[in-house]
Protein backbone atom coordinates (compact mmCIF):
# COMPACT_ATOMS: atom_id res chain seq x y z
CA UNK A 1 0.00 0.00 0.00
CA UNK A 2 2.64 2.47 1.13
CA UNK A 3 5.00 1.65 -2.47
CA UNK A 4 1.98 2.09 -4.56
CA UNK A 5 0.88 5.31 -2.81
CA UNK A 6 4.38 7.16 -3.31
CA UNK A 7 4.15 5.60 -7.00
CA UNK A 8 0.49 7.19 -7.64
CA UNK A 9 1.69 10.28 -6.05
CA UNK A 10 4.99 10.80 -8.01
CA UNK A 11 3.53 10.01 -11.12
CA UNK A 12 1.03 12.60 -10.28
CA UNK A 13 3.64 14.97 -10.73
CA UNK A 14 4.17 15.85 -7.03
CA UNK A 15 7.56 16.75 -5.77
CA UNK A 16 9.83 13.48 -4.44
CA UNK A 17 9.63 14.95 -1.02
CA UNK A 18 6.05 15.89 -0.68
CA UNK A 19 5.02 12.25 -2.04
CA UNK A 20 7.29 10.58 0.14
CA UNK A 21 5.85 12.32 3.73
CA UNK A 22 2.36 11.92 2.18
CA UNK A 23 2.54 8.58 1.64
CA UNK A 24 3.39 8.29 4.81
CA UNK A 25 0.88 10.08 5.96
CA UNK A 26 -1.94 8.89 3.71
CA UNK A 27 -0.90 5.51 4.69
CA UNK A 28 -1.50 5.99 9.13
CA UNK A 29 -4.42 7.75 8.39
CA UNK A 30 -5.45 4.79 6.53
CA UNK A 31 -4.40 1.89 9.11
CA UNK A 32 -5.17 3.96 11.89
CA UNK A 33 -2.49 2.09 14.11
CA UNK A 34 -0.42 5.20 14.34
CA UNK A 35 -1.46 8.84 15.46
CA UNK A 36 -0.79 11.69 12.39
CA UNK A 37 1.57 13.44 14.40
CA UNK A 38 4.27 10.68 14.30
CA UNK A 39 4.66 11.85 10.67
CA UNK A 40 6.00 15.25 12.19
CA UNK A 41 7.90 13.74 14.77
CA UNK A 42 10.09 11.25 12.68
CA UNK A 43 10.50 14.45 10.19
CA UNK A 44 11.90 16.43 13.06
CA UNK A 45 14.05 13.72 14.20
CA UNK A 46 15.53 12.72 10.96
CA UNK A 47 17.54 16.30 10.50
CA UNK A 48 18.13 16.72 14.10
CA UNK A 49 21.42 15.25 13.73
CA UNK A 50 24.90 16.56 13.96
CA UNK A 51 26.60 15.51 10.99
CA UNK A 52 23.76 17.24 8.61
CA UNK A 53 24.87 20.50 10.40
CA UNK A 54 27.82 20.25 7.46
CA UNK A 55 25.30 20.37 4.74
CA UNK A 56 24.70 24.04 4.85
CA UNK A 57 28.09 24.87 5.43
CA UNK A 58 29.69 23.28 2.62
CA UNK A 59 26.70 24.94 0.50
CA UNK A 60 28.12 28.34 1.78
CA UNK A 61 31.42 27.33 1.05
CA UNK A 62 30.95 26.39 -1.66
CA UNK A 63 28.57 29.57 -2.61
CA UNK A 64 31.74 31.97 -1.13
CA UNK A 65 33.91 30.48 -3.79
CA UNK A 66 31.84 30.71 -6.34
CA UNK A 67 31.11 34.18 -5.95
CA UNK A 68 34.61 35.33 -5.23
CA UNK A 69 35.95 35.25 -8.79
CA UNK A 70 38.12 32.37 -7.45
CA UNK A 71 36.62 30.27 -10.46
CA UNK A 72 38.91 32.48 -13.05
CA UNK A 73 42.19 31.86 -11.13
CA UNK A 74 41.17 27.98 -11.18
CA UNK A 75 40.57 28.01 -15.05
CA UNK A 76 44.25 30.29 -15.60
CA UNK A 77 45.92 27.43 -13.69
CA UNK A 78 44.82 24.67 -15.32
CA UNK A 79 45.12 26.32 -18.58
CA UNK A 80 49.42 26.57 -17.83
CA UNK A 81 49.18 23.52 -16.60
CA UNK A 82 48.11 21.29 -19.50
CA UNK A 83 46.18 24.10 -22.00
CA UNK A 84 49.25 23.17 -24.71
CA UNK A 85 48.17 19.31 -24.73
CA UNK A 86 46.57 18.25 -28.24
CA UNK A 87 43.13 18.87 -27.32
CA UNK A 88 43.75 21.45 -24.58
CA UNK A 89 40.70 23.16 -23.11
CA UNK A 90 39.29 19.71 -23.21
CA UNK A 91 42.07 18.54 -20.55
CA UNK A 92 41.56 22.33 -18.98
CA UNK A 93 38.28 21.21 -18.48
CA UNK A 94 38.94 18.74 -16.40
CA UNK A 95 41.51 19.96 -14.39
CA UNK A 96 39.79 22.38 -13.87
CA UNK A 97 36.56 20.49 -12.95
CA UNK A 98 38.89 18.46 -10.23
CA UNK A 99 40.22 21.17 -8.55
CA UNK A 100 36.97 22.73 -8.24
CA UNK A 101 35.33 19.85 -7.05
CA UNK A 102 37.20 20.45 -3.82
CA UNK A 103 35.51 23.20 -2.98
CA UNK A 104 32.09 23.14 -4.51
CA UNK A 105 30.92 19.75 -3.43
CA UNK A 106 28.30 19.05 -6.00
CA UNK A 107 28.04 18.30 -9.67
CA UNK A 108 25.65 21.21 -10.60
CA UNK A 109 27.78 24.09 -8.60
CA UNK A 110 30.47 22.51 -10.51
CA UNK A 111 28.80 22.66 -14.15
CA UNK A 112 26.91 25.96 -13.15
CA UNK A 113 30.30 27.89 -11.97
CA UNK A 114 32.97 26.87 -13.84
CA UNK A 115 31.75 24.82 -16.43
CA UNK A 116 29.94 28.07 -17.93
CA UNK A 117 33.21 29.25 -17.88
CA UNK A 118 34.89 26.54 -19.54
CA UNK A 119 31.70 26.24 -22.45
CA UNK A 120 32.28 29.50 -23.37
CA UNK A 121 36.20 29.59 -23.57
CA UNK A 122 36.30 26.09 -25.54
CA UNK A 123 33.08 27.57 -28.15
CA UNK A 124 35.66 30.80 -28.29
CA UNK A 125 37.85 28.71 -29.42
CA UNK A 126 36.60 26.30 -32.25
CA UNK A 127 35.63 23.60 -30.19
CA UNK A 128 32.06 22.42 -31.22
CA UNK A 129 28.90 22.76 -28.66
CA UNK A 130 28.07 19.08 -28.62
CA UNK A 131 32.01 18.48 -27.26
CA UNK A 132 32.25 21.09 -24.68
CA UNK A 133 29.04 20.26 -22.86
CA UNK A 134 30.04 16.54 -23.20
CA UNK A 135 33.09 16.87 -21.36
CA UNK A 136 31.63 19.23 -19.20
CA UNK A 137 29.25 17.06 -18.09
CA UNK A 138 31.72 13.98 -17.60
CA UNK A 139 34.51 16.56 -15.55
CA UNK A 140 31.32 17.39 -13.37
CA UNK A 141 30.59 14.21 -12.37
CA UNK A 142 33.25 15.16 -10.13
CA UNK A 143 32.15 17.46 -7.75
CA UNK A 144 30.88 15.18 -5.48
CA UNK A 145 33.49 12.48 -5.96
CA UNK A 146 36.75 14.51 -4.71
CA UNK A 147 35.46 15.60 -0.94
CA UNK A 148 34.18 17.63 0.60
CA UNK A 149 30.76 15.87 -1.15
CA UNK A 150 27.07 16.73 0.37
CA UNK A 151 25.85 13.80 -0.80
CA UNK A 152 28.89 11.77 1.21
CA UNK A 153 27.11 13.86 4.35
CA UNK A 154 23.69 12.55 3.45
CA UNK A 155 24.95 8.93 2.99
CA UNK A 156 27.59 8.79 6.10
CA UNK A 157 24.75 10.22 8.53
CA UNK A 158 22.20 7.94 6.86
CA UNK A 159 23.89 4.71 6.82
CA UNK A 160 26.15 5.37 10.03
CA UNK A 161 29.23 6.03 8.64
CA UNK A 162 32.50 7.95 8.85
CA UNK A 163 31.94 11.04 6.78
CA UNK A 164 36.22 11.64 6.90
CA UNK A 165 36.61 8.08 5.76
CA UNK A 166 33.82 8.61 2.68
CA UNK A 167 35.96 11.65 1.86
CA UNK A 168 39.25 10.11 1.85
CA UNK A 169 37.78 7.33 -0.43
CA UNK A 170 37.11 9.36 -3.06
CA UNK A 171 40.28 10.88 -3.92
CA UNK A 172 41.80 7.51 -5.96
CA UNK A 173 38.41 7.07 -7.66
CA UNK A 174 38.51 10.74 -8.44
CA UNK A 175 42.28 10.43 -9.86
CA UNK A 176 40.94 7.93 -11.77
CA UNK A 177 37.79 9.72 -13.24
CA UNK A 178 40.14 12.18 -14.55
CA UNK A 179 42.06 10.10 -16.35
CA UNK A 180 40.11 8.42 -18.21
CA UNK A 181 38.20 11.14 -19.12
CA UNK A 182 41.45 12.87 -20.32
CA UNK A 183 42.35 10.17 -22.13
CA UNK A 184 38.75 9.94 -23.95
CA UNK A 185 39.67 13.91 -24.66
CA UNK A 186 43.11 12.69 -26.08
CA UNK A 187 41.15 10.11 -28.16
CA UNK A 188 39.17 12.80 -29.78
CA UNK A 189 41.98 15.39 -30.57
CA UNK A 190 44.17 12.66 -31.79
CA UNK A 191 40.51 11.07 -34.30
CA UNK A 192 40.21 15.17 -35.21
CA UNK A 193 43.54 16.34 -35.17
CA UNK A 194 43.21 18.68 -32.41
CA UNK A 195 46.18 20.93 -31.17
CA UNK A 196 47.10 22.95 -27.83
CA UNK A 197 45.44 26.10 -27.25
CA UNK A 198 47.79 28.10 -25.95
CA UNK A 199 51.66 28.11 -26.78
CA UNK A 200 53.89 25.68 -25.05
CA UNK A 201 56.05 27.99 -22.45
CA UNK A 202 58.48 26.95 -19.87
CA UNK A 203 57.86 29.57 -17.37
CA UNK A 204 54.47 28.95 -17.82
CA UNK A 205 54.60 25.57 -17.11
CA UNK A 206 56.90 25.51 -14.76
CA UNK A 207 54.91 27.97 -12.57
CA UNK A 208 52.02 25.56 -12.87
CA UNK A 209 53.96 22.75 -11.61
CA UNK A 210 55.16 24.99 -8.83
CA UNK A 211 52.01 25.21 -7.19
CA UNK A 212 51.11 21.53 -7.86
CA UNK A 213 54.24 20.55 -6.01
CA UNK A 214 53.06 23.31 -3.15
CA UNK A 215 49.73 22.02 -3.13
CA UNK A 216 51.32 18.12 -2.27
CA UNK A 217 54.41 19.43 -0.13
CA UNK A 218 52.89 21.95 2.26
CA UNK A 219 49.93 19.32 3.74
CA UNK A 220 52.67 16.37 4.20
CA UNK A 221 55.45 18.11 5.61
CA UNK A 222 52.20 19.56 8.29
CA UNK A 223 51.44 15.70 8.32
CA UNK A 224 55.15 15.08 9.48
CA UNK A 225 55.37 17.95 12.05
CA UNK A 226 52.36 16.76 13.55
CA UNK A 227 52.18 13.52 13.33
CA UNK A 228 55.73 12.21 13.28
CA UNK A 229 57.67 15.15 16.06
CA UNK A 230 54.77 15.62 18.02
CA UNK A 231 54.58 19.30 17.65
CA UNK A 232 51.46 20.78 18.38
CA UNK A 233 48.81 20.77 15.47
CA UNK A 234 47.21 24.10 16.17
CA UNK A 235 50.58 25.81 16.20
CA UNK A 236 51.43 24.01 13.40
CA UNK A 237 49.11 24.47 10.80
CA UNK A 238 49.13 28.27 11.99
CA UNK A 239 52.54 28.64 11.35
CA UNK A 240 52.29 27.06 8.54
CA UNK A 241 49.52 29.53 6.83
CA UNK A 242 51.66 32.31 7.34
CA UNK A 243 54.16 30.25 5.38
CA UNK A 244 51.65 29.65 2.54
CA UNK A 245 50.26 33.25 2.59
CA UNK A 246 53.53 34.74 2.45
CA UNK A 247 54.72 31.93 -0.37
CA UNK A 248 51.37 33.38 -2.08
CA UNK A 249 52.48 36.70 -1.63
CA UNK A 250 55.81 36.43 -3.17
CA UNK A 251 55.20 34.20 -5.94
CA UNK A 252 51.90 35.35 -6.99
CA UNK A 253 50.53 31.78 -7.34
CA UNK A 254 47.54 31.31 -9.99
CA UNK A 255 45.42 29.09 -7.39
CA UNK A 256 47.44 27.46 -4.55
CA UNK A 257 45.24 28.90 -2.04
CA UNK A 258 41.42 28.06 -3.74
CA UNK A 259 43.48 24.08 -3.97
CA UNK A 260 44.08 24.45 -0.64
CA UNK A 261 40.41 23.83 0.38
CA UNK A 262 40.32 20.02 0.34
CA UNK A 263 43.74 19.63 1.64
CA UNK A 264 43.03 21.47 4.68
CA UNK A 265 39.74 19.69 4.92
CA UNK A 266 41.06 16.01 5.06
CA UNK A 267 44.11 17.14 7.12
CA UNK A 268 42.20 18.70 9.91
CA UNK A 269 40.04 15.25 9.24
CA UNK A 270 42.58 12.77 9.72
CA UNK A 271 44.52 14.68 12.32
CA UNK A 272 42.09 14.78 14.84
CA UNK A 273 41.76 19.26 14.73
CA UNK A 274 37.96 19.27 13.85
CA UNK A 275 35.15 16.73 13.05
CA UNK A 276 33.75 16.92 9.30
CA UNK A 277 31.08 19.31 10.60
CA UNK A 278 33.26 21.73 12.14
CA UNK A 279 35.80 21.02 8.70
CA UNK A 280 32.31 22.36 7.04
CA UNK A 281 32.60 25.73 9.39
CA UNK A 282 36.30 25.76 9.01
CA UNK A 283 35.46 25.64 5.21
CA UNK A 284 33.70 28.82 5.41
CA UNK A 285 36.00 30.80 7.54
CA UNK A 286 38.80 29.71 4.77
CA UNK A 287 36.75 31.02 2.02
CA UNK A 288 35.65 34.34 3.59
CA UNK A 289 39.66 34.81 4.28
CA UNK A 290 39.99 34.69 0.59
CA UNK A 291 37.37 36.46 -0.48
CA UNK A 292 37.02 39.56 1.79
CA UNK A 293 40.70 39.53 3.13
CA UNK A 294 43.11 38.11 0.64
CA UNK A 295 41.44 38.25 -2.61
CA UNK A 296 39.18 40.97 -1.92
CA UNK A 297 36.51 40.05 -4.52
CA UNK A 298 33.85 39.48 -1.87
CA UNK A 299 31.32 42.46 -1.39
CA UNK A 300 29.25 42.62 2.19
CA UNK A 301 26.13 43.54 -0.33
CA UNK A 302 26.98 40.17 -2.03
CA UNK A 303 27.33 37.60 0.80
CA UNK A 304 23.60 38.67 2.17
CA UNK A 305 21.93 37.07 -1.42
CA UNK A 306 25.16 34.45 -0.92
CA UNK A 307 23.41 33.64 2.68
CA UNK A 308 19.88 33.81 1.24
CA UNK A 309 20.80 31.60 -1.19
CA UNK A 310 22.24 29.05 0.69
CA UNK A 311 19.28 29.14 3.22
CA UNK A 312 17.40 28.04 0.19
CA UNK A 313 19.26 25.58 -1.17
CA UNK A 314 19.80 24.10 2.59
CA UNK A 315 15.95 23.87 3.21
CA UNK A 316 15.25 22.17 -0.04
CA UNK A 317 17.67 19.49 0.80
CA UNK A 318 16.88 19.22 4.07
CA UNK A 319 13.08 19.02 3.69
CA UNK A 320 13.96 15.93 1.31
CA UNK A 321 15.85 14.24 3.82
CA UNK A 322 13.04 15.15 6.48
CA UNK A 323 10.86 13.33 4.38
CA UNK A 324 12.52 10.70 2.85
CA UNK A 325 13.42 9.84 7.19
CA UNK A 326 9.71 9.55 7.50
CA UNK A 327 8.97 7.22 4.29
CA UNK A 328 12.57 5.02 5.14
CA UNK A 329 11.07 4.29 9.10
CA UNK A 330 7.40 3.34 7.43
CA UNK A 331 9.45 1.25 4.95
CA UNK A 332 11.52 -0.59 7.84
CA UNK A 333 8.15 -0.73 10.16
CA UNK A 334 6.01 -2.14 7.58
CA UNK A 335 8.61 -5.06 6.78
CA UNK A 336 9.11 -3.91 2.92
CA UNK A 337 12.84 -3.82 3.64
CA UNK A 338 12.96 -6.65 5.44
CA UNK A 339 11.03 -8.41 2.44
CA UNK A 340 13.01 -7.00 -0.02
CA UNK A 341 16.57 -8.14 1.61
CA UNK A 342 15.15 -11.87 1.78
CA UNK A 343 13.98 -11.51 -1.82
CA UNK A 344 17.41 -10.73 -3.24
CA UNK A 345 19.50 -12.74 -0.67
CA UNK A 346 17.42 -16.19 -1.94
CA UNK A 347 18.19 -15.27 -5.49
CA UNK A 348 21.73 -14.45 -4.77
CA UNK A 349 24.87 -14.20 -2.05
CA UNK A 350 27.28 -13.54 -4.16
CA UNK A 351 28.78 -9.95 -4.00
CA UNK A 352 29.92 -9.26 -7.25
CA UNK A 353 26.20 -10.33 -8.31
CA UNK A 354 24.24 -7.89 -6.03
CA UNK A 355 26.62 -5.04 -6.94
CA UNK A 356 25.93 -5.67 -10.11
CA UNK A 357 22.10 -5.53 -9.64
CA UNK A 358 22.76 -2.55 -7.35
CA UNK A 359 24.49 -0.59 -9.80
CA UNK A 360 21.64 -0.86 -12.30
CA UNK A 361 19.16 -0.30 -9.83
CA UNK A 362 20.91 3.04 -8.75
CA UNK A 363 21.65 3.73 -12.37
CA UNK A 364 17.76 3.61 -13.53
CA UNK A 365 16.91 5.54 -9.94
CA UNK A 366 19.39 8.40 -10.59
CA UNK A 367 17.62 8.96 -14.04
CA UNK A 368 14.11 9.74 -12.08
CA UNK A 369 15.73 11.31 -8.77
CA UNK A 370 17.55 13.90 -7.13
CA UNK A 371 20.28 12.02 -5.79
CA UNK A 372 19.53 13.81 -2.02
CA UNK A 373 16.35 11.66 -2.27
CA UNK A 374 17.76 8.80 -3.66
CA UNK A 375 20.13 8.23 -0.99
CA UNK A 376 17.46 8.57 1.97
CA UNK A 377 15.18 6.02 0.05
CA UNK A 378 17.91 3.30 -1.38
CA UNK A 379 20.04 3.60 1.77
CA UNK A 380 17.71 1.44 4.28
CA UNK A 381 17.16 -0.54 1.50
CA UNK A 382 20.31 -1.80 0.03
CA UNK A 383 22.88 -1.17 3.32
CA UNK A 384 21.38 -3.77 5.36
CA UNK A 385 21.92 -6.58 2.20
CA UNK A 386 25.84 -5.30 2.15
CA UNK A 387 25.91 -5.71 5.70
CA UNK A 388 24.98 -9.09 5.28
CA UNK A 389 26.84 -9.82 2.66
CA UNK A 390 29.87 -8.30 3.75
CA UNK A 391 30.19 -5.28 1.82
CA UNK A 392 32.35 -2.17 2.98
CA UNK A 393 29.79 0.28 3.91
CA UNK A 394 32.74 2.93 3.01
CA UNK A 395 33.00 1.36 -0.15
CA UNK A 396 29.28 0.98 -1.15
CA UNK A 397 28.86 4.77 -0.08
CA UNK A 398 31.26 6.09 -2.97
CA UNK A 399 29.46 3.11 -5.47
CA UNK A 400 25.86 4.39 -4.84
CA UNK A 401 27.26 8.61 -5.23
CA UNK A 402 28.58 7.82 -8.07
CA UNK A 403 25.92 6.17 -10.20
CA UNK A 404 23.67 8.88 -9.00
CA UNK A 405 25.77 11.30 -10.42
CA UNK A 406 25.64 9.62 -13.78
CA UNK A 407 22.14 9.65 -13.08
CA UNK A 408 22.37 13.84 -13.05
CA UNK A 409 23.17 13.40 -16.99
CA UNK A 410 19.78 11.76 -18.24
CA UNK A 411 16.65 12.70 -18.93
CA UNK A 412 13.91 12.70 -17.40
CA UNK A 413 15.24 14.23 -14.18
CA UNK A 414 18.74 15.00 -15.04
CA UNK A 415 19.66 18.61 -13.66
CA UNK A 416 23.24 18.66 -15.01
CA UNK A 417 21.76 17.93 -18.29
CA UNK A 418 19.31 21.02 -18.01
CA UNK A 419 21.89 23.08 -16.24
CA UNK A 420 24.56 22.88 -19.38
CA UNK A 421 21.43 22.66 -21.92
CA UNK A 422 20.83 26.18 -20.94
CA UNK A 423 23.97 27.26 -20.59
CA UNK A 424 25.14 26.35 -23.67
CA UNK A 425 21.52 27.15 -25.51
CA UNK A 426 21.44 23.56 -26.90
CA UNK A 427 18.02 21.50 -26.95
CA UNK A 428 17.71 18.98 -24.71
CA UNK A 429 17.96 16.29 -27.11
CA UNK A 430 21.42 17.71 -28.88
CA UNK A 431 22.81 17.72 -24.93
CA UNK A 432 21.83 14.28 -24.34
CA UNK A 433 23.64 13.01 -27.65
CA UNK A 434 26.42 15.25 -27.13
CA UNK A 435 26.77 13.59 -23.31
CA UNK A 436 26.28 9.79 -24.59
CA UNK A 437 30.02 9.10 -25.68
CA UNK A 438 31.49 10.39 -22.37
CA UNK A 439 29.45 7.72 -20.41
CA UNK A 440 32.29 4.95 -21.57
CA UNK A 441 34.98 6.41 -19.05
CA UNK A 442 32.33 7.24 -16.43
CA UNK A 443 30.55 3.56 -16.63
CA UNK A 444 34.37 1.86 -17.06
CA UNK A 445 35.29 3.76 -13.84
CA UNK A 446 32.40 2.61 -12.22
CA UNK A 447 33.22 -0.71 -13.33
CA UNK A 448 36.59 -0.29 -12.01
CA UNK A 449 35.34 1.08 -8.45
CA UNK A 450 32.76 -1.13 -7.46
CA UNK A 451 34.73 -4.28 -8.30
CA UNK A 452 37.99 -2.86 -7.27
CA UNK A 453 37.59 -2.34 -2.98
CA UNK A 454 41.21 -1.58 -2.57
CA UNK A 455 41.03 1.09 -4.71
CA UNK A 456 38.42 2.87 -2.97
CA UNK A 457 39.55 2.00 0.82
CA UNK A 458 43.16 1.96 0.73
CA UNK A 459 43.56 5.49 2.02
CA UNK A 460 40.68 5.22 4.46
CA UNK A 461 42.05 2.52 6.00
CA UNK A 462 45.85 4.01 6.29
CA UNK A 463 44.01 7.37 8.48
CA UNK A 464 41.26 5.48 10.06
Amino acid sequence: MLKIVFLLLMSGGLPVAIAMAGSALLYILWTGNLPAFVVIHRMVSGIDSFPLLAVPFFILAGNLMNNAGITNRIYNYALALVGWLKGGLGHVNVVGSVVFAGMSGTAIGDAAGIGTIEIKAMTDHGYSKEFSVGVTAASATLGPIIPPSLPFVIYGMMANVSVGALFLAGILPGALMALLMMLTVAYFAHKNGWGGDVKFEWPRLNKAIAETLVVIVWPVALWLLIVKAGLPAQLTVAAGLVVLFAADKFFNFLAVLPIMTPVLLIGGMTTGIFTPTEGAIAACLWAMVLGFGWYRTLQWKSFVKICLDTVETTSTVLFIVAAASIFGWMLTATGVTAAIAESVLGFTREPWVFLLLANLLMLFVGCFLEPTAAITILVPILVPICQQLGIDLVHFGLVMVLNLMIGLLHPPMGMVLFVLARVAKLSVERTTMAILPWLVPLLASLVIITYMPKLVLWLPKMFY
